[in-house]
């Protein structure tokens, strides 16, 4: 395979799609297998409908469907043909819907036959084509030999991928063909992928995340095993064993579950190499209990923002034990990447002090902002520069350690209390699944600590009991003066927790 940087079209998705040996494993689901060589076919024949019916390249194309060979095949032939592709969250409400089709012009969405009947009135209404078809179908397009379109791969937008919309509506962050590029040969380089690689898939490919498991590994010669049923992780666990994966990606409730509510940690998988944790800080517990049950296996921990196309560092796994809770350092962590934790004032934070400040990222991944939103790709994206919002320290040695989001702080009696530490204490309890913390009004405090606790069964504790541990470990005003038990955390589509709807709930009670 050429370097991804030097492929003649400088089109990502047909540098992907000749990623692999044409009869190599690409795509395992269910009791599925589509090789590479099938997988360009099918994506090319979705390409091919796209142009029939009158679509031109820069058009955008929406994508709304789980996990599966459909939704790769409609991403990847929608993109070769110059196409912009919009992939929709499944858990997308209506009016979310009409809000990114009106801001997108979006001309024809591809529909996987599970959401047909929920999206098809909406498509209707808003005069967008919708192309339905899967596997099951027994309908997929016979492939065409149109080549793929010519992009210019640092202004052609390959994809807008919209976040999570934690603290309200989504935002549309305009990816280019060369984001994808540079950041794909980045993580293909220090994961050290190769055509063996078989990663087991549970997280959406419409989150970046999930997206950059897609990219990599199809990149690479590799493969992917797609897994929709997280929600019995045992199960997902015995198909890892059957499909000899050599990898396993998760947000921190994924390992959290894991390490809760199955045997993981007593497991052993002959061709499991690696795994990669991003999408937020795993407690420093439970990374060191991963480390102890499988040292053999080396663990990424990684840092990223949907705006910094994928990941932006990673701490290298031989750096975990001697740097926990590090993200990365100062500098070119990825070969395209430049990171630096700065002051409001642009100075950057003195190592070793205790003043955090916030990171800052440049490079060649960093997307050129928000779609259709010149006021937030300002605020955040100034100088050729991506501000993350990230608040963190910096060690002696450079390393950078994530405080907490800006947004998430709580005021408490005059003090700025961060969450993520008071998560950190109350995960260290056995019986602790996962925890999220939030500040809630109140009368004399101005903002109270209030902790949600999965425990790992109903009455393992008690509010009094998770109080009395804080207290062994941090000063009074961080200590929660609520706790509620809640059978799980709500997550938003990407499987982080979705704070600002505990916060909601907490308002109301």
């Amino acid at each position: 395979m050429k370097p991804l940087m030097e492929q003649e079209t400088a089109n990502f998705a047909e540098t992907i799609l000749a990623g692999g040996d044409p009869d190599a494993p690409a795509v395992l689901f269910g009791d599925d297998t589509f090789t590479h060589g099938d997988l360009r076919e099918l994506a090319l024949g979705l390409g091919a409908t796209l142009l029939e019916q009158g679509l031109k390249p820069k058009d955008r194309v929406g994508l709304f469907a789980e996990n599966g060979p459909f939704f790769i095949a409609a991403y990847l032939g929608s993109m070769r043909r110059g196409m912009c592709v919009v992939p929709f969250q499944v858990d997308c409400s209506s009016e979310a819907f009409t809000r990114i089709v009106e801001s997108t012009g979006l001309r024809a969405i591809f529909v996987s036959r599970r959401f047909r009947r929920q999206v098809e009135p909406w498509a209707e209404r808003l005069g967008v084509m919708l192309f339905c078809r899967d596997p099951a179908d027994c309908v997929w397009p016979a492939p065409r030999s149109w080549p793929p379109f010519r992009v210019d791969p640092r202004r052609d937008l390959a994809a807008i991928m919209f976040t999570s919309g934690s603290t309200g509506w989504q935002k549309g962050v305009m990816v280019t063909h060369h984001n994808l590029a540079c950041n794909t040969r980045d993580i293909i380089d220090y994961l050290g992928l190769s055509p063996e690689d078989r990663v087991m898939a549970v997280l959406p490919l419409y989150y970046c995340y999930g997206a950059s498991l897609l990219h990599t590994h199809l990149a690479a010669g590799g493969s992917l095993v797609l897994n929709n049923r997280f929600m019995f992780p045992a199960k997902v666990l015995d198909e890892m064993a059957e499909k000899q994966c050599t990898g396993l990606a998760g947000v921190p409730s994924t390992y959290q579950i894991l390490l809760r509510k199955t045997d993981f940690a007593a497991r052993r998988f002959p061709r499991l190499k690696w795994l990669q944790q991003a999408g937020g800080k795993l407690p420093n517990r439970f990374l060191r209990e991963i480390r102890r049950a499988m040292p053999e296996v080396r663990l990424f921990v990684m840092y990223g923002q949907t705006e910094a196309t994928a990941r932006l560092s990673y701490l290298p796994p031989e750096r975990l034990d001697e740097k926990l809770g590090a993200i990365g350092r100062v500098g070119r962590t990825l070969p395209h990447t430049q990171l630096e934790v700065l002051h409001g004032d642009g100075t950057p934070v003195e190592p070793g002090s205790d003043e955090p400040g916030e990171i800052v990222a440049s490079g060649e991944n960093i997307t050129p902002g928000y779609w259709d939103d010149p006021e937030e790709t300002r605020r955040f994206f100034r100088d050729g520069k991506l501000w993350t919002g990230d608040l963190a320290r910096v060690d002696e040695d450079g390393y950078i350690f994530v405080v907490e989001r800006a947004r998430d702080f709580i005021k408490a009696m005059g003090n700025r209390v961060g969450p993520g530490e008071i998560e950190e204490v109350i995960a260290d309890m056995d019986e602790v699944v996962e925890v999220a913390v939030v500040g809630v009004p109140d009368d004399v405090w101005g903002e109270a600590v209030k902790a949600y606790v999965v425990p790992t069964r109903p009455g393992a504790l008690s509010a009094e009991g998770v109080r009395r541990h804080c207290l062994k470990r941090l000063p009074n005003y961080k200590i929660p003066h609520y706790v509620e038990f809640l059978a799980r955390l709500p997550k938003t589509a990407h499987g982080k927790v979705a704070k600002e709807r505990l916060k909601k709930v907490a308002r109301t009670q």
